[in-house]
């Protein structure tokens, strides 16, 4: 049975889903219609694509998992693992590598450093992106091995039964540390990168401050945007991680499923909490909504029959 407190928590994780596949899917069909329009895509509209159509079915693979456990955990067995963890895995990188290849794109478009280093990848984002691309295959081609291996121990230890880590705490976080190597590297890459940003706008800020005396001009308004919109991706990805820790503690306590729905509750926040945040942040994904409801606004004016029209 499941309890008040759990119940609410459950309401909550649902809601968080249904706005964040409505959010991400509003990203992913904004960016296909204007590929369509302009019959070509735009490498920030690849990246926002993909980091929405990832999200998308990261959501609904940690619900989906979740009802499992909570609700039918007899149903949980080797098969339903197996697959559960290879499609967590695709997913999982996937929608990090989309958003770390968001983030280093907006540090070379918009950092201003005079290092050679950095001009030499800023003239060539292109392929540093496409050099994200590989690293994210060769984590694939080593999580898949290392991930049957556990498994493969985890079936002989338990005999067919259905599956837990066991007593074994030291060795299950040392599994899962490694199945989380390639997700580990992308997440530092982000943090250097969006930090680095940060660094550049406050340098930025404070540079007009002290030429135009206090006075910001619409550069600075964008920066100081671009600031309160990574700071904001910093803080979802953080608690991001500190759920899914939560929700891999729980198979060393299974018996506490408070602890693992308040895991998939914090867990949700980053994929949908991050897709409002970018669409408050982006202009053009902004100015769409409000397109609609001018239009709605002067369809229902010219429906108006106080107003002389038919």
């Amino acid at each position: 049975m499941v309890g008040v407190v759990e119940s609410i928590f459950i309401f909550v994780a649902l809601s968080e889903s249904i706005l964040g596949v409505l959010g991400n899917g509003f990203i992913g069909l904004v960016n296909c219609a204007d590929c369509v329009k302009n019959k070509k895509i735009s490498m920030i509209g690849f990246i926002l694509t993909g980091l929405a159509i990832s999200r998308i079915c990261l959501i609904w693979l940690i619900i989906t998992d979740g009802f499992i456990k909570i609700f039918s955990p007899d149903m949980y067995t080797y098969a339903v693992i197996e697959d559960f963890s290879y499609l967590w895995i695709i997913v999982n990188q996937s929608s990090i590598w989309f958003a770390t290849s968001l983030s280093i794109f907006y540090f070379l478009k918009i950092a201003n450093f005079s290092h050679h280093i950095f001009l030499w990848l800023k003239s060539r984002i292109n392929r540093v992106l496409f050099l994200l691309m590989g690293f994210l295959l060769i984590s694939w081609l080593l999580t898949f091995p290392q991930l049957a291996k556990i498994i493969n121990d985890s079936r002989i230890q338990t005999r067919n039964r259905t599956w837990h880590p066991g007593m074994h705490k030291s060795q299950f976080f040392l599994d899962q540390a490694l199945l989380n190597l390639g997700v580990l590297f992308l997440f530092t890459l982000s943090l250097i990168t969006s930090f680095l940003l940060l660094i550049s706008l406050w340098r930025h800020y404070r540079q007009m401050q002290s030429n135009v005396s206090g006075f910001r001009d619409a550069s600075t308004e964008a920066h100081l945007k671009a600031m309160k919109v990574l700071m904001s991706f910093i803080i979802l990805f953080i608690l991001y991680f500190m759920g899914i820790v939560i929700e891999i503690s729980y198979y060393l306590v299974p018996e506490n499923k408070l602890l693992f729905i308040f895991g998939v509750t914090i867990t949700i926040i980053y994929p949908w909490g991050h897709s409002f945040i970018l669409i408050l942040g982006n202009s053009k994904l902004k100015q769409v909504p409000l397109k609609v409801l001018n239009q709605l606004k002067c369809h229902e004016k010219g429906n108006n029959p106080r107003l002389g029209v038919k």
